[in-house]
Order: structure tokens, then C-alpha cells, then sequence
């Protein structure tokens, strides 16, 4: 079984910043995909960011939705499992609920995909 734990999410006031963390724990050989996304009250869930293993050769890959670009940052750790997005200059609009999901392949060389448990993000105006 693989486990996804967020944290860092909370109430901010706009213009504040939140970090968020995601930790895979389990059985996973490698990690492929890791991204955040968010659902608002009343919206479908949508992506935020996303960073792909690019290997040692061509470096990771990100990229992130058009109403984040240049305030939110994905990055990843691959020897703790983890995933953050540093939130910067936070909107109103940004108020949900954020997931994390990875990509991974397991011990029977399947590509499997998890989610967190999502972790709550408000920005007060």
C-alpha cells in the first residue's frame, strides 16, 4: 500500500503565502508524476502544478495552471518521497481544498496513481 501525506495547509490572509507537502510512504520502487490539485466548493478538481522526473540527463519538468503561473512553485525531493508547492501572493480565489496525487511504479512494475487526503488552503480577503 502507498500512503500520501499533505500537510501546511491553513487560513491566510491575501497576499500571505502557505507551503504545502505531500510524503509517499509505502511500496513504491520510483516515482514518476507528482502534482497538486485543488477543488473549490461547487467546482470540479482541477491542476494546479505538476513536476515530472526528468532523470539526471534532462532535469524535472514542470508546469502549472495559467492562474498560478509566477506565484505558486512545484518542487520536488525524491529521497524523502516528497512533493511541495510554495504559494505565494495567495488570492481569494485560491481558497480549496488541495490534493496531492503521485505516479509511481510499484514491485510488480506497475504504474500505479494515489491520492492524499487533500489539506484545506483559505485566504481571507
Amino acid at each position: 500500500q502507498v500512503q500520501l501525506v499533505e500537510s501546511g495547509g491553513g487560513l491566510v490572509q491575501a497576499g500571505g503565502s502557505l507551503r504545502l507537502s505531500c510524503v509517499a510512504s509505502g511500496s513504491i520502487v520510483s516515482i514518476n508524476d507528482m502534482g497538486w490539485y485543488r477543488e473549490a466548493p461547487g467546482k470540479q478538481r482541477e491542476l494546479v502544478a505538476a513536476v515530472t522526473s526528468g532523470g539526471s540527463f534532462s532535469g524535472d519538468s514542470t508546469m502549472y495552471a495559467d492562474s498560478v503561473k509566477g506565484r505558486f512553485t512545484i518542487s520536488r525531493d525524491d529521497n524523502k518521497k516528497t512533493v511541495y508547492l510554495q504559494m505565494n501572493s495567495l488570492k481569494p480565489e485560491d481558497t480549496a481544498a488541495y490534493y496531492c496525487n503521485v505516479r509511481y511504479l510499484d514491485f510488480r512494475t506497475r504504474i500505479q496513481s494515489t491520492w492524499g487526503q487533500g489539506t484545506q488552503v483559505t485566504v481571507s480577503s
